[in-house]
């Protein structure tokens, strides 16, 4: 095939190129290449999405494509592309997000569930309005790709290269020293995550088939309490476990689910359905996934490759760690 990928530099749309590039395709990325450059062995269409629809001039003049594939979060430029680029190919991929839905609280619901209003045109897109920037493309996307258009809502994105550090906070803690680690008390609350590496397969297997519409590329849920033994098991940690209790937490200070200060996969109240997503449509229409533990145990090797003492953008710092154990000791054990 030949493929654009709108990006190519960075996790999932690197990983993206890199797969295409190993099944022999033809590879463009159009991409600014601020932090760096597309894999080895691509075409690199260097241009800045911001400064509008003169960066899509590289691409129109390259001809046709059998798949576009775009990670935007930005409708405007996303907007842009279509406008340029739908025409000339004959499969369009936008990876788009299980944040797009509405309601997080019911577990087990599929695609046909209600979605977020799009972002109005005039809005920026933020971090706080994230999944309304996504179905702002998603509605744009069906419009102006119309049957050609698969939209890829994706869960959390885990496996080695995660620049979040979420899914990786936990094994590499276990790893990091042999103190106690401080753990949300939610032992069957589900997590569920997607490796990149399927995740990017998936892409390409359904551009190549043809498959279109919304479907959920999601993982298997997992409860907590296996995915936080496991994470310790790979790190061949004994360290002490000390489960404290969500309101607990929340008094002290400490962030949900990402972020600065946070506890990386503990969801906040009414979100039982984040983490449990119903997958089956994509699985039928040929999404494969590796078993969990696998994807657990390369993402601690990379992490072991990265540092596990460096700073993250998910977790605990170590100080905050050990100063929330101290007063958690301090106020629930016997005088």
């Amino acid at each position: 095939m030949r493929i654009l990928v709108l990006g190519g530099t960075a996790f999932l749309s690197a990983e993206i190129a890199r797969q295409a590039l190993a099944a022999g395709h033809d590879v463009l990325c159009l991409a600014r290449g601020t932090g760096s450059a597309p894999p080895e062995g691509a075409t690199w269409l260097k241009a800045d999405r911001s400064l509008g629809p003169s960066a899509y001039d590289a691409a129109v003049a390259a001809g046709e494509w059998d798949a576009v594939i775009d990670v935007a979060r930005e409708p405007r430029f996303a907007v842009e592309a279509l406008e340029a680029l739908a025409g000339s190919a004959r499969h369009w991929t936008f990876v788009s997000s299980c944040s797009v839905y509405a309601d997080h609280s019911v577990p087990g619901a599929a695609e046909d569930a209600a979605l977020l209003p799009p972002l109005a045109a005039s809005s920026e897109a933020t971090a706080e309005n994230y999944g309304e920037a996504k179905s702002a493309i998603e509605h744009a996307t069906a419009e102006l790709a119309a049957d050609k258009a698969h939209l890829c809502r994706a869960g959390l994105i885990g496996g080695p290269g995660d620049g979040s550090d979420r899914y990786g906070y936990w094994p590499a803690r276990f790893a990091r020293d042999a103190a106690p680690v401080l753990a949300p008390d939610i032992p069957a609350d589900a997590t569920q995550i997607i490796d990149v590496r399927d995740l990017a397969a998936w892409l390409l297997a359904a551009a190549a088939s043809g498959v279109t519409g919304a479907l959920n590329a999601v993982g298997e849920p997992v409860p907590f309490a296996d995915y936080l033994e496991e994470s310790r098991q790979v790190a061949g940690a004994a360290a002490e476990v000390v489960p404290v209790p969500a309101n607990w937490l929340v008094a002290h200070g400490v962030n949900y689910w990402a972020g600065p200060e946070s506890l990386p996969l503990w969801l906040p109240p009414d979100h039982e359905g984040f983490a449990t997503r119903r997958n089956a449509a994509a699985l039928s229409a040929g999404l494969r996934l590796r078993p969990w533990q696998e994807t657990l145990q390369d993402t601690l090797a990379d992490e072991r490759r990265r540092g596990l003492g460096r700073g993250r953008k998910a977790g605990l710092s170590p100080d905050t760690e050990r100063r929330l154990l101290q007063e958690f000791r301090a106020e629930t054990q016997p005088a």
